[in-house]
């Protein structure tokens, strides 16, 4: 077969119409090899005859889309010194655009002998057990799609599971459930539609590994946190088995949810790949080049691990670096999202050990044209020392606000703390995040994520129940901050479902009337259960996907009109913070805050670790910024009453320089209420025991 010199960028496999360029870095290697599989998995090993600037590169004739590849590395073997290449060994291209199939768990996809140690060279052929990369086709339809730049203010985040979604979806033909097409068919987006929803965040679908601990057992890896391909979609998810189907249909997904006015913003786990260790297998990096690629200990036989998954990626060299702005600026160019959520995003900020605000990676998204200009969530947090970093994020960033979840967990299971805590997260958080000249939408609130305890089993589970993980209970997080409202689990105790149910409605308002965006967990809305299960990343079973037939109908209602109404009321979504100052100043005049009694708080009702009770005044006529052509922004006035408090209380309402007269218009004790009593300034209200009561001033 004919190979001329190529180019050596850009890298992966890049077809013109007439052949493919294949071009891979390697710093290390001496030699490499490219090897293309038939249809029947015959290998054919080319020398790729050039290298610039340590790119090695080959162009092959009539090579087409649905060419199966991958590459073999030939170089030193010194894990003392970090060298770990083993030509033996059939490595996944980096850059590939599709993968094709699994990875089959066999001795030969590690690079070392067992039970020789694991700095012995194993010689056994990969290639019959490995993934292999697949040539794809670039050409797709567009038909005039461009990302959809919905206001962050305006944002609505769905997490939700590719598969987990539509496998048990009735109304989804069996053939394409769980699947990239299911997700973009007519029922989901009509749902997504009518939920409200702006923004589908989906759990990983860069190509991942199931690992072999799991497969073992008989799991598999559910999340998809074990990236090994940067640019191909999980080829598991396309409905056609055919080599590089994911791409377009990962498009044609993409393509119809803007359709409907929905954007998509995918996980990424740059932080980490699913190589593991020094006892894991070889699959790309590690055989391509070991020490680049990862970040090692003084001693370079091993790996340093932020991430809790046995290795991170070296964000520290300029090809680590280039992979990562090449993927994400392909998956915005080529493929359409709208922004990204980075798992573990503190590991990405380290430069030696610490972490670093202004690190390298930090600094090229800041300048790149592309990327700076989409949607940006940081995990703010990774398993190393000194990871947790919420609030410390550059401008450009916003943050899964992981105090804002704590805070409102405490609340509502009657934790003592300071109702200033409460009031801050409320109101947009700005005591993490003015400080860098960020806006309230900078906080990504959310009460429940994929990872822990669904919005169900927050308030029917004390403990953790893990068991179907085979690890015996003892992974997943014990301090959840959850409360069983009486009943551990499954009950009939009528007074336990139905606190059970009104403590779903509080979380989901004070989420949605918070300052800041709101992200809804995918299926809290239907009341999904996971068992108690508050680690389900293995579980590709009914545990973890969404049971529609038993979906609860009356929260669905609920969570649709909760959506709507922050919608309608920009005062719940306001784009800049509330004056600027504390928020108990005593010259605040677009919030206030109230005791019981209808007074304003003091410094010492802040100070009440005890109180479980407050009321706020929200002004919709001082919304400082206007829409987009200038036009003010108006909206009516607000009073909520939120009581912690186990017992029922009665609160004053306040002033008549406050309102004179307001409208009840929700009560997590009974829903919505259609028929709304009205209530006079300075009258008395009864507020159930944990509920919000919601007040509109009639105008």
């Amino acid at each position: 077969m004919k190979i001329w010199p190529g180019q050596p960028y850009p890298l992966g496999a890049v077809y013109d119409g007439s052949g493919t360029n294949f071009a891979v870095f390697s710093e290390i290697a001496e030699r490499v090899e490219l090897c293309l599989f038939d249809e029947k998995g015959k290998e054919q090993r080319i020398d790729l005859p050039e290298v610039t600037g340590y790119c090695w590169h080959g162009y092959v004739p009539f090579i087409e889309p649905g060419q199966r590849y991958g590459f073999r590395i030939h170089g030193p073997w010194d894990p003392a010194k970090g060298q770990r290449c083993n030509p033996a060994k059939l490595l996944l291209d980096p850059y590939a655009k599709a993968i094709d199939s699994q990875i089959q768990w066999n001795e030969a996809v590690f690079p070392y002998r067992f039970g020789k140690g694991n700095e012995v060279r194993s010689t056994s052929n990969s290639a019959p057990y490995m993934p292999r990369g697949v040539v794809h086709q670039p050409h797709f339809d567009w038909n005039g799609d461009r990302r959809l730049q919905i206001p962050w203010h305006e944002t609505i985040i769905y997490e939700t599971h590719v598969k987990g979604l539509t496998n048990r979806h009735p109304d989804i033909p069996p053939e394409i459930r769980g699947t990239y097409t299911a997700l973009a068919h007519p029922v989901i987006i009509d749902y997504f539609k009518q939920l409200g929803i702006t923004a589908v965040e989906l759990m990983p679908i860069h190509h991942f590994i199931h690992d072999k601990h799991l497969m073992d057992q008989g799991l598999r890896n559910y999340w998809g946190y074990n990236s090994i391909g940067y640019f191909a979609p999980h080829s598991e998810y396309a409905s056609r088995k055919r080599p590089g189907a994911a791409v377009a249909e990962f498009k044609q997904m993409v393509k119809a949810l803007h359709q409907a006015g929905i954007e998509v913003i995918l996980d990424v786990v740059y932080n980490h790949t699913a190589e593991g260790n020094h006892f894991g297998p070889m699959l790309s990096f590690k055989g391509i080049d070991n020490a680049y690629y990862y970040r090692l200990t003084e001693d370079q036989r091993y790996y340093q691990d932020y991430t809790g998954t046995g290795n991170s990626l070296n964000m520290r060299n300029p090809f680590v670096l280039q992979l990562i702005m090449d993927s994400l600026r392909y998956w915005v160019l080529e493929m359409h999202v709208d922004g990204f959520r980075f798992d573990l995003a503190a590991t990405l900020a380290r430069e030696l050990h610490d972490v670093d605000r202004l690190s390298v990676f930090f600094n090229i998204i800041q300048q790149d044209p592309v990327i700076s200009q989409v949607k940006l969530i940081a995990e703010p947090w990774d398993v190393g020392e000194g990871g947790y970093q919420v609030g410390n994020f550059p401008p450009v960033w916003s943050e899964w606000n992981g105090k804002y979840r704590d805070c409102a967990r405490d609340f509502w299971r009657g934790e003592n703390q300071t109702l200033g805590e409460f009031a801050s997260r409320f109101t947009g958080s700005s005591d993490l995040y003015e400080k860098t000249s960020r806006l309230p939408y900078a906080s990504i609130n959310f009460i429940t994520a994929h990872d822990g305890f669904t919005l169900n089993d927050l308030v029917s589970y004390n403990e953790k129940h893990n068991e179907a993980n085979g690890e015996k209970n003892n992974d997943g997080e014990s301090h959840n901050r959850s409360w069983n409202c009486g009943a551990e689990g499954r009950t009939d105790d009528p007074n336990v479902l139905q606190l059970r149910k009104r403590q779903q409605r509080n979380f989901l308002v004070t989420l949605f009337l918070s300052q800041g965006v709101p992200m809804l967990l995918g299926g809290d809305e239907i009341s999904r259960t996971q068992q108690g299960n508050n680690n389900a990343y293995c579980q590709d079973s009914e545990v973890a996907w969404y049971d529609w037939e038993n979906a609860d109908k009356e929260l669905v209602a609920f969570c649709q009109k909760l959506i709507e109404y922050r919608k309608n009321h920009p005062v719940f979504r306001r784009r800049h913070w509330f004056q600027g100052q504390p928020i108990h100043g005593s010259e605040v005049k677009d919030i206030a805050w109230f005791t019981l009694e209808g007074a304003q708080m003091s410094e010492n009702d802040w100070g009440l670790g005890y109180a479980k009770s407050l009321g706020i005044f929200l002004n919709g006529a001082t919304i400082p910024n206007p829409y987009p052509r200038g036009e003010p922004v108006k909206d009516d006035n607000f009073y909520i009453i939120f009581n912690a408090h186990h017992e029922a209380l009665t609160f004053t309402l306040p002033g008549t320089e406050w309102g004179i007269l307001w409208i009840k218009e929700l009560d997590t004790n009974v829903g919505w209420l259609e028929n709304k009593e009205s209530f006079k300034a300075e009258s008395q209200i009864n507020v159930e025991g944990r509920s919000v009561v919601v007040l509109r001033h009639a105008s």
